[in-house]
């Protein structure tokens, strides 16, 4: 690599989160959501499309606007697009597909090329001419995963599958709702030929399945991986991407188990979250004979500002993909390298001195009491300047992996009004390995100190211990 990969993958001012990464030639696609910096709502923005070569995964391009909400001709003024997924057309072109602000009816987009731009092609209908979706009953459209299998057939994925109870009560009444479903498409990429057939249960019809625990709630997406098909999808859990496996595309799908959870939850058997949680959303992509899972983080202390990360998975010989950890390093080609100086928004890890909470558009946790990130600028191209924010007493930012040799001091740079000291470890709970005296004030001001951090590779934790609050804005291995 040219240089090196961080997580989020993207610059630090751009918010796609629902990715749905793709090899076309010797360029990774990433299609996706387009969130907003400090978000009121999900997915304010247009659909851009970001790609980098196979040989270099730090150097992503935004290949710009391919498809904007006014195209559609349903779009009213608050309108927006969720999560899309791709597809090529028997006839060469490209297919968009995707859902218009909580309609229950699937819409598509079409290009001459991967890079757009798409335009406004149709809604995905019965061959009587009914749009699925258009009448009480019919299936809820959602979150749409599209797959080409070698026999030429092209299959849709969708659902949506809340508990239901509170707010989705009377919603989940009205629609199908119960799961995922699977279609296949006709060659006009509209017309189904067959379906929807239900493929997996959502929490309500999971009992006996094996299932439980881990139920389908959203973000369907498909591959074929030696033989065999994986579904991916978010479970009703929202903060992790489960896997089923099957020999067929549409039907007699197995629980395979988590891929990763953004908060580590059920990694190593923990059962606490390292970070803020929120719902996640992506799939998976083989580049250059490696396996990715690509997901999303939550940012600016709401549900709305969602960040792209990706890990390194491996698929055993069974077939089992067993869950990955979220790092700071995913799309590099290893630990980053043990001297330098590094952002702090690259933290894997984020939590205040009484854990973390769930993210969700009617509970937000007092920034009193919270770190997050944030940034100056809003997500301006010309600020890309993330930081996390709020770091009291007892706050934590975890940033994994670093080959460390011969590291002989630790600096950190920081804002805010805090005064204390900012510890550094190994592990959560492993020893203080340096201590570094602060003293923030409104301008950024580096302190260091002296470390025993032993040669090798390394998550580094930084916990800060003291009065009133410090923004952590980076911090430097000499």
């Amino acid at each position: 690599m040219n240089q090196q990969a961080f997580n989020p993958y993207l610059p630090n001012w751009e918010y796609v989160p629902d990715a749905e990464p793709y090899v076309f030639g010797d360029r990774v696609y990433v299609f996706g959501s387009h969130d907003a910096f400090a978000g009121k709502h999900f997915c304010p923005n247009d659909y851009v499309l970001w790609s980098a070569p196979v040989d270099d995964l730090s150097d992503w391009k935004k290949e710009g606007i391919i498809y904007r909400t006014s195209q559609d001709p349903d779009a009213k003024k608050n309108s927006f697009m969720q999560a899309p997924d791709v597809v090529q057309g028997l006839d060469g072109r490209y297919y968009l597909y995707y859902t218009l602000k909580l309609t229950p009816f699937m819409s598509v987009a079409v290009s001459d090329n991967i890079t757009g731009p798409y335009e406004y092609y149709g809604r995905v209908r019965l061959p009587n001419g009914h749009v699925i979706g258009s009448k009480r009953k019919d299936l809820f459209q959602f979150d749409p995963g599209l797959f080409r299998d070698e026999d030429g057939k092209c299959w849709l994925y969708s659902g949506f599958s809340p508990r239901r109870s509170g707010l989705f009560g009377i919603f989940t009444r009205q629609y199908k709702m119960d799961g995922a479903y699977v279609m296949e498409l006709g060659e006009d990429m509209l017309t189904v030929k067959s379906g929807p057939k239900f493929l997996i249960p959502g929490p309500d019809a999971s009992q006996g399945t094996g299932f439980e625990g881990h139920e389908f709630y959203e973000a369907s997406s498909m591959r074929k991986i030696d033989g065999k098909y994986y579904f991916i999808y978010s479970s009703i859990l929202s903060h992790e991407l489960c896997y089923a496996v099957s020999d067929k595309p549409d039907g007699g799908f197995r629980y395979g188990g988590t891929v990763v959870s953004i908060g580590d939850v059920g990694y190593q058997s923990h059962e606490w979250s390292l970070n803020y949680l929120g719902n996640t959303h992506g799939s998976l992509v083989k580049i250059k004979g490696q396996w990715y899972v690509f997901y999303h983080r939550q940012t600016n202390a709401n549900m709305f500002s969602r960040q792209g990360c990706a890990e390194r998975i491996a698929i055993l010989e069974d077939g089992t993909i067993p869950q990955v950890e979220v790092t700071s390093c995913g799309l590099n080609s290893g630990p980053l390298n043990g001297k330098g100086e590094y952002s702090s928004h690259i933290a894997c890890n984020l939590m205040g001195a009484e854990g973390t909470y769930v993210y969700d558009q009617f509970h937000k946790p007092g920034w009193k009491k919270h770190p997050y990130f944030t940034q100056t600028g809003g997500d301006r191209e010309d600020h890309p300047d993330q930081y996390i924010a709020n770091m009291t007493d007892g706050a934590v930012a975890g940033f994994k992996y670093f080959d460390i040799q011969a590291l002989k001091r630790i600096a950190v740079k920081v804002g805010g009004t805090g005064r204390g000291v900012m510890q550094v470890k190994t592990s959560l709970d492993g020893r203080v390995l340096a201590e570094i005296p602060v003293s923030a004030n409104q301008f950024r001001s580096w302190f260091q100190s002296v470390c025993s951090v032993p040669d090798g590779v390394h998550a580094l934790y930084f916990r800060f211990c003291g009065e009133g609050s410090i923004d952590f804005h980076a911090f430097e291995l000499v």
